[in-house]
């Protein structure tokens, strides 16, 4: 098995989590130098447009969001005073239907729901480079017991982790239901990527019977040790909407299992390689020219 180097992986992340380059004309908010973030992030409500994704899911924006119910029988939203419960319907209709499955595992009364993304989507003040489209979604990886949590204790309450060793293990909070749970979101035809630390998908890649086509949807990233982070695919229809390539064939189990290989032992630093440059802010016109109607609606 050929060892990924640092360098590498990182390359291969960044392609498989989040394209650079929206495939929609920009030219509306052409030298709009405004940071993207604190107009999108300022916006408490959606707009009353017809729900749309506008652009990808690391460079856009949403139309006509709708808002993940704050409680509901089988799933409550967390850390609502981020107001990050809005979405595109087709991801609200499928945070519900993951967590009526979550509702039949063992130990599991459904799902708590951290981040999906803001009123309008776009770049977010603090946390994510994705979530600006209403179409990820983050999975708690607490089960959820209790579904009478005030909003107060939704904010004070913490997710578990479920790694060790940096990342190259689960720990044993991991169990079976989680496994099930993951399987079930990855294998939902809604579904485009689920990512999730590297020792996790290596776990469900040594534990998988049967089909295990679901694998490949299964990604692994930095982090994502605490929830799981679902990705879905365009809806049918949106034209104004950018899906990623779809991942790479076979499941995918090699290629996490090089992740681990290289947090156990990681290759020495390249004296050779250029530094990493920062990552600039997100400006207006970075964004779909849609977006600055988006902004500007109602």
């Amino acid at each position: 098995m050929v060892r990924l180097t640092a360098a590498l992986i990182l390359s291969m992340g960044l392609a498989a989590c989040q394209p650079d380059t929206p495939r929609i004309a920009v030219t509306q908010n052409a030298g709009d130098t405004r940071v993207a973030k604190v107009l999108f992030g300022a916006a408490p409500r959606p707009t009353a447009q017809s729900p749309s994704a506008l652009g990808s899911y690391a460079r856009g924006c949403q139309a006509g969001a709708v808002a993940l119910p704050e409680t509901g029988p089988t799933w409550q939203a967390m850390r609502l005073s981020r107001n990050r419960n809005w979405a595109q319907p087709i991801t609200v209709d499928y945070v519900q239907d993951l967590s009526r499955f979550a509702a039949t595992l063992p130990g599991w009364n459904g799902i708590y729901v951290g981040d999906l993304s803001q009123p309008r989507g776009g770049p977010m003040l603090t946390g994510h480079a994705s979530h600006q489209t209403g179409l990820d979604a983050d999975i708690w990886m607490l089960p959820a017991t209790r579904l009478d949590l005030s909003r107060a204790e939704r904010e004070a309450i913490s997710s578990i982790s479920m790694r060790r060793a940096n990342g190259a293990y689960v720990n044993t909070d991991w169990t079976p239901q989680h496994e099930a749970l993951i399987r079930a979101a990855a294998s939902d035809p809604r579904t485009a990527r689920i990512f999730v630390f590297p020792g996790a998908k290596v776990e469900m890649c040594n534990n998988a019977t049967g089909d295990r086509s679901w694998l490949n949807k299964v990604r692994p990233w930095y982090g994502h040790h605490y929830h799981f982070h679902v990705r879905l695919n365009c809806p049918a229809g949106d034209a104004t909407c950018v899906d990623q390539a779809p991942p790479p064939a076979g499941d995918g189990c090699a290629e996490a299992q090089d992740w681990v290989n290289t947090i156990l032992n990681p290759p020495p630093p390249d004296p050779t390689a250029p530094p990493a440059l920062p990552r600039g802010e997100l400006t207006m016109a970075s964004l779909p020219g849609q977006c600055l109607g988006v902004l500007n609606a109602n």
